[in-house]
């Protein structure tokens, strides 16, 4: 398994101590920065001294001349730090930056061998066929090798094949003494487009719902994960797509009224944004039946098969991409509206269900469909 190979070699270098001054994370892949972080804490950041000895920065926010001072600044109160550095997109911006990368090239020839610093360029997709990866995305990937990867170590986080996530799922529970069916590991990394922070979460609800039964079937996937977390999302972009905007509202009632409720909305509005750029795939390559949706949607963005027949008719609504790519932007706005605090994320949630089943302006003949940003 190449992703969780390469996961496993990090991972014992921090145990070992055996660590450069510098990495850079690439990719978006969730859950292995979740799981090195959690291996950094817990073997050079002890818990008593964490408020002294763990930062997280934004070169956004914050300049990369201050966090290299901080790194070279040995602590009077923490025997170890560790500097979590996002924004690394902002290294490579228009004008030279020249200056910035040279400075981190000097830190790592001279660095404090008390500290770690950690960029995270999480503006790079990874999927598990490099093959498939994005040209802009394989540029920037590119440009961090050529220059930070001279002088600092380079951790891909990438996506996993679907194989490897089956294989994940029957060690993990083998470590907790459970036994899961082979058809509802598949079924369960299907379901999830391979995302593995969100395989983790399930997996985990599965093994308290089953409890002292120790065994996981494939009738327990359906039961807390397809058909709480997809059929219903379905349903309610079906009744989208069809305009039904008194359904729509109720199935959205339904989801918010079950489960976490109005604290899930976050993940709501990714998988409604996931499900509409499907569609959006369909439309654009006139997919109409299975074989072909198999063929336009790579691994780690397929749909599960129980939705296959579905989401092609509800992709073949629509009758422009230009209408879908507005549902797009209306779903982007929402998750800004969700994420600024609102007195209810019922009312965005529902906002946006009245604004996606508003039936869309005529277009003017000689405007023609545009792909989105």
């Amino acid at each position: 398994m190449k992703a969780f190979a390469q996961a496993d070699r990090f991972v014992s270098e921090v145990e070992g101590k055996k660590l450069r001054p510098a990495y850079v994370f690439v990719g978006d892949e969730v859950f292995f920065r979740k799981r090195f972080r959690e291996a950094i804490l817990a073997h050079l950041v002890p818990a008593d001294v964490r408020d002294f000895s763990l930062f997280d920065y934004d070169l956004a926010d914050t300049d990369l001349t201050e966090i290299l001072d901080r790194a070279r600044t040995p602590s009077l109160m923490a025997p170890f730090q560790v500097f979590f550095v996002r924004g690394v997109k902002t290294l490579f911006g228009r004008g030279s930056n020249e200056e910035k990368l040279a400075a981190i090239e000097q830190y790592c020839k001279d660095p404090n061998p008390a500290a770690l610093l950690v960029f995270v360029a999480d503006h790079i997709s990874i999927p598990a066929d490099v093959r498939r990866m994005d040209m802009t995305d394989k540029e920037r990937y590119e440009r961090i090798r050529e220059t930070l990867g001279q002088f600092c170590g380079i951790v891909e986080l990438a996506r996993v094949e679907e194989s490897e996530a089956v294989r994940w799922i029957a060690e993990y529970c083998g470590s907790r003494d459970v036994n899961m069916e082979t058809d509802g590991a598949r079924e369960l990394v299907d379901a999830l487009g391979g995302d593995m922070m969100m395989i983790s979460n399930e997996l985990e609800k599965l093994i308290l719902y089953v409890g002292q039964k120790k065994r996981i079937t494939l009738g327990d996937v359906e039961t807390m994960v397809l058909a709480a977390k997809q059929r219903t999302l379905y349903e309610l972009t079906d009744a989208i797509s069809a305009k039904d905007r008194v359904r729509a509202l109720e199935v959205l009632d339904a989801i918010l009224s079950s489960g976490d409720g109005d604290e899930a909305a976050i993940g709501h509005l990714y998988m409604l944004a996931k499900t509409f750029r499907q569609m959006l795939v369909i439309l654009e390559r006139n997919v109409r039946d299975q074989r072909a949706l198999w063929a336009a949607l790579w691994q780690g963005f397929r749909v599960p098969p129980f939705a296959a027949e579905d989401i092609i008719r509800q992709a073949r609504r629509y009758k422009s991409k230009r209408e879908l790519t507005s549902g797009i932007r209306l779903i982007a706005k929402a998750d800004l509206a969700l994420r600024s605090n609102p007195p209810t994320k019922r009312l965005v949630l529902e906002k946006l269900v009245l604004d996606l089943t508003t039936e869309p302006r005529p277009e003017s003949p000689w405007m023609q469909d545009e792909l989105p940003v």
